[in-house]
């Protein structure tokens, strides 16, 4: 069996301090993380509660920056930022929160600059076809069905 290193509370909460302090956190991510570091779990409630207390761990303040991330910077649609959420056991309070950092205009602009760049990408003469690979990665990205429908009827 390799050797793992054993981590006392006061090391354990140290680097879970570092962890949190690089980049924002969810509570999920955390407690994976010191499961990884074979803490008990009553050192891992010790340790949450610590982060909680001392401010290095915000599940709001995590989802509204994970929704501004996915969606400013990998242009993902709501849908996909949900899922990804939910993943990470965000509370639907949260994750409406979220969202509403998502304005309503940057969000329609997004999608059309990106049907538009893909469009350009897709070397496929049958109409057909190309709206199918451009709704598929529109669909993939997290963009509600009906908005990528409406994109497709306006662009092809």
């Amino acid at each position: 069996m390799p050797y793992t290193k054993s981590y006392t509370l006061p090391e354990a909460t140290k680097k879970m301090e570092h962890y949190c302090a690089y980049q924002e956190r969810c509570h999920y991510e955390v407690i994976e993380k010191l499961k990884g570091m074979r803490m008990i779990p009553e050192a891992i409630d010790q340790i949450v509660g610590h982060l909680i207390q001392e401010n290095y761990l915000n599940e709001e303040r995590f989802a509204k920056s994970f929704a501004r991330g996915k969606f400013n910077i990998k242009k993902w649609g709501k849908k996909r930022i949900v899922l990804e959420l939910k993943q990470r056991e965000i509370s639907a309070f949260n994750i409406k929160s979220a969202l509403a950092e998502i304005k309503d205009q940057d969000y329609y602009r997004t999608l059309d600059e990106l049907a538009k760049k893909r469009l350009g990408q897709i070397k496929e003469s049958n109409i057909q076809k190309r709206k199918k690979k451009l709704a598929d990665y529109l669909l993939y990205r997290g963009w509600e069905s009906h908005l990528v429908y409406e994109k497709l009827q306006e662009l092809i």
